[in-house]
């Protein structure tokens, strides 16, 4: 029996084909954005692909990170952010959207539809942990890659995320062998990418490189290693997670403190010009 698939554009194959590219032949640093304005100025930045942030996007519709928005919310602002960038464009899926498989393959068909080449699916089941077991996981990305290849886009990019780190999930001397074997998991369910926040140990991220399965991608933050360090460490995609939206949402405040208290406008100083920001927006 023949099964119909789904026809996408050539311009969706062409960006899932070109991530492909970019995550397989170079170290890809993504800066997170968090709606169409912040992924437009960063692909003026000179970006490469736009990769999002749940947090960023949770805050930007008045809600905290954590699967504290629906899918709907999540794939309408995935969408705005395809609409107004010509590069290719991954989601912050979070735990795509619900417990079991057919969840998260509701979600990657959603994100299909509306031109997005990739998902970050993690692992926890709540913000904190716990995690879900291997086999519910596994089950879980083994219904995205399937769901992508039926949707017309096979070349869709898995980026598991494991939080093991994250949220200090066992003895921190088990962390390591414990993150091997889900990657290891991960990778045979149809995942592409290794995603390890929290784990900012060059020595341990280099033993991860070096064993794991899938190309490693890492959480930069103020303070740690630098995107030299990471790469040199082996790590093949390095992103900030809500490090811009916090760097933007730091640089309001900042600006309306010094306006309601001294009447300054000092911190405006050095802005984007107005026609400059307006420009990015030609669609």
């Amino acid at each position: 029996m023949s099964v119909d698939i789904p026809s996408l554009s050539a311009d969706a194959t062409a960006k899932a084909l070109l991530f492909r590219t970019l995550s397989r032949e170079s170290v890809l640093v993504l800066p997170n954005a968090w709606d169409a304005a912040s992924a437009a100025v960063i692909a003026a930045a000179g970006a490469t692909a736009i990769a999002t942030t749940s947090g960023g996007v949770s805050w930007s519709l008045g809600r905290g990170d954590g699967q504290q928005v629906s899918r709907g919310d999540m794939v309408a602002a995935a969408r705005r952010i395809v609409d107004c960038v010509d590069l290719p464009v991954t989601v912050d899926a979070e735990g795509g959207y619900g417990p079991a498989p057919a969840d998260v393959a509701a979600t990657v068909r959603a994100m299909v539809e509306i031109g997005v080449v990739g998902v970050n699916l993690e692992d926890s089941t709540a913000a904190g942990g716990p995690l879900f077991d291997l086999a519910e996981h596994t089950a879980r990305l083994r219904a995205a890659r399937e769901a992508a290849a039926a949707a017309g886009l096979p070349e869709f990019f898995i980026n598991a995320r494991t939080d093991v780190f994250l949220f200090a999930i066992g003895a921190p001397s088990g962390r390591l062998a414990e993150t091997l074997t889900r990657t290891a998991a991960y990778a045979d369910a149809g995942a592409d990418g290794i995603f390890v926040p929290g784990l900012l140990d060059l020595d341990l991220l280099s033993t991860l490189c070096a064993e794991s399965p899938l190309p490693v991608n890492a959480m930069a933050i103020p303070g740690g290693p630098t995107v030299t360090e990471l790469a040199n460490a082996g790590v093949r995609r390095i992103s900030l997670g809500t490090g811009l939206a916090q760097a933007a949402y730091t640089a309001t405040r900042r600006a309306a403190e010094e306006l309601l208290t001294t009447g300054g406008l000092t911190t405006l100083n050095n802005s984007l010009d107005f026609s400059e920001l307006n420009a990015l927006f030609h669609r």
